[in-house]
């Protein structure tokens, strides 16, 4: 896979969005077209709380077309993740997907402020200028392999898409349930791309002093690069993008998919913990191991996790899908704010609300009663934005007054 690996020259090409073109006339590259649905009340916004968006569409010579949404529809979501699913049993594509995705969100600098200039995951890699980053090549071709969804399913954002197919080829190959919300704000242009230079290379002078210095900008720490450097365990290494590995290997001449490269397992389509097992061991010559896989065993700290993995499966699974999830929200502009959950809570259980935990003030409300009160309040009307415009409970207490006027004056 070579995620957050340093390559050479990239492969880029400028492929526009079918379904954009059939479905808009539009007369200039630099066109917009703007679609807003109608809420008739602040109920009936709430029961299409998914579906509303306002779409900003242009299509542009720099790239793929430009499809910014306020919020991805959560019935395309759960579709698109279908076809994905198909696409990876079908093109063996599951290491490029998961990089496209990482290489989205980990341009994040958590000392910027500003979104769209902190980077991170905002669908900015659809654009030529950040694909001909050295660290990206390649990875148009992960973008030919989605354009097709993204054609059919125009209510999901690029941020989203790329981070919806990273998640799911991990869970496709093995690996473990990641907790992923979505409803990522897309960048609108070219100009909005991170400059180059955000992402690792595979083999620096110190590298793990460089794998420090790069994710500890994400405000990610020790366990969780040990972790994600555990996602090396899919995929290969080919020379012609990378400048790392073997043309071919006993392991990747016969594909499946294209043939060729070297991978860091044997098995480099399934997600288990092979990769810490083969580092450590070095025992098998057609096994790549970077500068950077190496310094896992090599620094004191990293080592302590890599051994962890090593020996315990489960307990790098679940360090990993912490750390993924993590990782796929960085810099990411919400819209709702809370995210959008395809799967249920994917943190926590539901929890009865009993009034006496909290009378004394002392207990914080867990993050699951947050978002039940939070969609309670939003289904009134209600937003983190926007007040309520009136006294709901006075409302409540007024209608109970005037029902109990009403049953004395007829009981009467």
């Amino acid at each position: 896979m070579a995620a957050f690996g340093g390559a050479t020259a990239a492969v880029s090409s400028r492929i526009l969005p079918s379904a954009t073109r059939a479905s808009l006339s539009l007369s200039s590259s630099r066109s917009f077209f703007s679609f807003e649905c109608l809420r008739s009340s602040p109920r009936i916004s709430n029961l299409f709380l998914n579906q509303r968006r306002v779409l900003e569409v242009r299509v542009s010579s720099r790239g793929y077309g430009t499809v910014s949404a306020v919020a991805s529809d959560l019935d395309q979501l759960k579709n698109a993740r279908e076809d994905i699913k198909e696409l990876l049993k079908t093109k063996f594509c599951h290491p490029i997907l998961i990089r496209l995705g990482w290489h989205d969100a980990g341009t994040y600098n958590k000392n910027i402020e500003e979104w769209p200039q902190r980077g991170g995951a905002n669908g900015s890699l659809r654009f030529e200028v950040e694909q001909k980053h050295a660290a990206n090549a390649g990875l148009v071709n992960a973008l030919k392999l989605l354009q097709p969804i993204k054609d059919k399913y125009s209510g999901v954002t690029y941020a989203d898409l790329f981070q919806l197919a990273s998640a799911t080829a991990v869970e496709e190959a093995g690996g473990p349930k990641i907790p992923m919300k979505y409803g990522r704000v897309d960048v609108t242009s070219p100009e909005q791309c991170p400059e180059e230079g955000r992402l690792p290379d595979a083999g620096p002078p110190s590298p793990a002093d460089h794998l420090r210095q790069v994710f500890y900008r994400m405000g990610l720490d020790d366990k969780e690069i040990v972790a994600l450097s555990g996602a090396h365990t899919l995929g290969r290494s080919r020379p012609d993008r990378s400048g790392w590995g073997k043309p071919e290997t006993k392991y990747t001449k016969d594909g499946p998919g294209a043939p060729g490269g070297q991978s860091w397992t044997a098995q480099w389509l399934k997600f288990d913990n092979s990769y810490f097992r083969d580092i450590k061991d070095k025992r098998d010559e057609d096994l790549l191991v970077l500068p950077t896989d190496a310094a896992l065993f090599e620094d004191p700290s990293f080592k302590v996790y890599a051994e962890k993995y090593a020996q315990d499966q489960e307990a790098f699974f679940k360090d990993y899908a912490e750390a993924h999830a993590k990782l796929s929200n960085l810099g990411a502009k919400f819209d709702p704010p809370e995210g959008i959950v395809i799967d249920g809570s994917p943190n926590v259980q539901g929890e009865k609300f009993v009034a006496a935990k909290y009378s004394s003030g002392k207990r914080e409300l867990s993050e699951a009663m947050k978002q039940k009160i939070r969609a309670e309040y939003q289904a009134i009307g209600g937003s983190p934005d926007k007040p309520l415009q009136s006294n709901y409970f006075l409302n409540i207490i007024i209608v109970i007054a005037a029902l109990a006027l009403l049953t004395s004056l007829f009981g009467n």
